[in-house]
């Protein structure tokens, strides 16, 4: 293992994340003890995940993308928003990028501040009781509440998440609630295994569960707040099918240095 490592810390609507320049290789990606203790908020860095950019033929680079708990994850919204944004200051890329992730290729385009990026098509989705359940790079469960301001969504999210049903592949559970023109919502994300500020995959699946709830078609966009901020979700929705999906929202640098 080298004894340096060297990263930049950035985030997006308040999820965090430490981005590591592995072009060259030298972070070793099996050592999930490392990755953690980078995310640790008081043994380490502080993050609610760690992200590896990397070569990749054909693309402008490749995202890995790990969970604090060390493992590797699934898709990451805002990590990929971020992680845009790493490479758009590294000099990768300028206006736009095309990459590959966990879950297949990405687009994006950048402008001062934000980041759009493309997310999968979704084609399904089910229920659970009145819950939506939806796959969009991660899985997430989605509910509908009132008075989400109060609501504890620790305790309630960690029953969901540990239940019988999801307890072994685990599911990100979102709770949701309308908000003037748009919808706010809270998430309780699996790999941290606690509430964040925001989740990219989370937001966008809300957003694909108000246009079911409300039966919403054609081409939709969604503003969704989260703890840690303002994000938009766009897409084209047919029957149940989402195409031309886009997460749209912040992503900063925070800082930079060597662990």
């Amino acid at each position: 293992m080298a004894s340096k490592v060297r990263f930049s810390k950035y985030q997006g609507a308040g999820n965090d994340f430490v981005l590591v320049d592995n072009r060259d290789n030298s972070f070793d990606r099996a050592n999930e003890t490392l990755v953690k203790k980078l995310c640790d908020r008081r043994f380490g860095i502080g993050a609610d995940g760690l992200m590896l950019l990397q070569n990749k033929e054909n693309y402008d680079f490749e995202m890995i993308y790990y969970n604090a708990d060390g493992r590797e994850g699934s898709m990451c919204g805002n990590g990929g928003r971020c992680i845009v944004a790493f490479a758009h200051d590294l000099g990768i890329v300028t206006d736009n990028t095309v990459f590959l992730a966990v879950d297949g290729i990405h687009h994006a385009s950048i402008s001062p501040e934000l980041v759009n990026l493309q997310m999968i098509d979704v084609n399904e989705f089910g229920r659970d009781g009145d819950a939506y359940i939806l796959q969009t790079g991660s899985p997430h469960y989605v509910s509908f509440v009132t008075n989400l301001k109060e609501k504890n969504v620790f305790q309630d999210g960690y029953a969901i998440r540990n239940n019988a049903l999801y307890t072994t592949e685990g599911i990100n559970v979102n709770f949701i609630e309308k908000e003037g023109n748009g919808y706010f919502l809270r998430t309780f994300e699996r790999g941290v295994e606690d509430e964040t500020f925001a989740c990219g995959t989370g937001a966008t699946a809300a957003a694909m569960a108000v246009a079911l709830q409300t039966e919403l078609e054609g081409d939709i966009t969604i503003p969704v707040r989260v703890l840690g901020g303002q994000l938009y979700i766009s897409f084209h929705k047919d029957g149940h099918r989402f195409t031309n999906v886009y997460l749209k929202g912040p992503a900063k640098f925070v800082f930079e240095g060597i662990f």
